[in-house]
């Protein structure tokens, strides 16, 4: 028999943040207990009926049964453009400026493997989706992340990372609206990050997977819409959260050309895009009316106003969000500084999962963050179980 080892790489990964979790919900359901699961920020609501529709008779297409093209299809890849038209009114070029995705977690992996290596940094927001300095790692690049603090309304203070990291900084990771934070970034702070990426040639990758989710019509901006934005990076976008098309695994990468020449070129090497019948659907769901989505941001809109209220009822410290489907939540006095297990608790003494949020980067300390994926009468049920149950002692 072999003897089997894991590359250097490998064993220096963390364990996926959301694999943990769904073990330790896995301990209890074996025990016969009843979730309440607020810790994925997985869409409980379904794909609207017309796009499973498209999706239907797009794959009884013989045409669409081979191989699709690596870039994407040029329909799709128009629908993409012509919604940036639509939404934020810019312009794109749908042949080089436009490049499809299998989700934008997969962009994400992979744009460090075209423009980092070995000695070079990949800068990213802490706390922030656990794949940024992971995608850094698995290209053999350090990671240096950029803590996100309350004060500084969980933006980056750029004037903290030190020079050293800065000469050789190659990418860096931003998100907003933030996940897990919620916070919303306006023109002035992508003002900031155009400067700050051109005077030290670092490309920015923008996650903006959470523009559509937003409250009382505050419609959160794009970072290409900045002046200068196109000749510094790129923004990646997915349809999983807009449209509650999660498992369909379709997303885009937009911007400027060079790079997204640099991605496409390892996604050519690594994979064979998207199912053409899902980016028909695609289309489809990019030319969807507001009214679909309105519908869907009230009932996000009365979750939030629900968990926000039960939580700062019963003494816990949240700020109400103005986008993202998450609400990001101060760890009660006696389990500070220690999100694991105030997480544990409320999961084995209230059936409540939620996520710690150290499980984001170490600026997440203290923090759990509610997903916003049950429904109302879960939520009030979710708070009344809370407040049953006392939080952990202090360590």
């Amino acid at each position: 028999m072999i003897k089997v080892e894991l590359a250097e790489r490998l064993r220096h990964l963390p364990p996926y943040l959301f694999a943990e979790i769904d073990r330790l919900k896995q301990e209890e359901l074996r025990k016969g207990a009843d979730i309440i699961d607020f810790s994925i920020g997985d869409p409980d609501m379904p794909t609207p009926g017309h796009i499973v529709d498209s999706l239907q008779k797009a794959a009884q297409e013989p045409k669409n049964h081979r191989y699709p093209s690596y870039e994407g299809m040029p329909a799709f890849r128009q629908a993409v453009a012509d919604w940036y038209k639509r939404r934020f009114g810019v312009s794109l070029d749908a042949r080089t400026e436009v490049l499809s995705l299998i989700g934008s977690k997969e962009g994400i992996g992979h744009i460090p493997l075209a423009f980092a290596g070995p000695g070079d940094v990949v800068l990213y927001s802490s706390p922030g989706y656990p794949v940024y300095p992971v995608s850094a790692l698995l290209a053999g690049a350090e990671g240096h992340p950029m803590p996100l603090l309350e004060a500084n309304g969980f933006l980056p203070d750029f004037e903290s990372i030190p020079p050293d990291v800065l000469k050789r900084a190659k990418l860096m990771f931003i998100n907003y609206p933030n996940n897990p934070t919620s916070a919303v970034a306006g023109a002035e702070f992508f003002e900031k990050v155009v400067g700050f990426a051109d005077r030290h040639n670092i490309i920015v990758c923008h996650d903006a997977a959470y523009s559509e989710i937003y409250y009382n019509g505050r419609r959160p901006g794009s970072f290409l819409e900045t002046p200068g934005a196109k000749q510094t990076g790129i923004e990646f976008h997915s349809l999983s959260k807009t449209y509650n098309m999660t498992g369909w695994r379709i997303g885009f990468a937009v911007g400027n050309r060079d790079v997204i020449a640099g991605l496409g070129k390892i996604k050519t090497n690594l994979d064979s895009g998207v199912f053409r019948a899902v980016q028909e659907a695609g289309i489809t769901a990019l030319e969807t009316g507001d009214e679909i989505l309105s519908g869907i941001r009230q009932a996000y809109q009365q979750r939030r106003d629900a968990l926000y209220s039960g939580l700062t009822g019963l003494g816990i410290q949240c700020a109400k969000p103005e986008a993202t489907f998450y609400l990001w939540a101060s760890c009660p006095a006696a389990g500070k500084n220690d999100s694991r297990s105030f997480a544990k608790h409320l999961l084995e003494k209230a059936g409540v999962a939620v996520t710690p949020g150290v499980g984001f980067g170490a600026a997440g300390e203290g923090y759990v963050r509610f997903a916003l994926t049950v429904s109302v009468s879960r939520i009030e049920e979710a708070v009344e179980r809370i407040g049953k149950c006392r939080p952990p002692a202090s360590a």
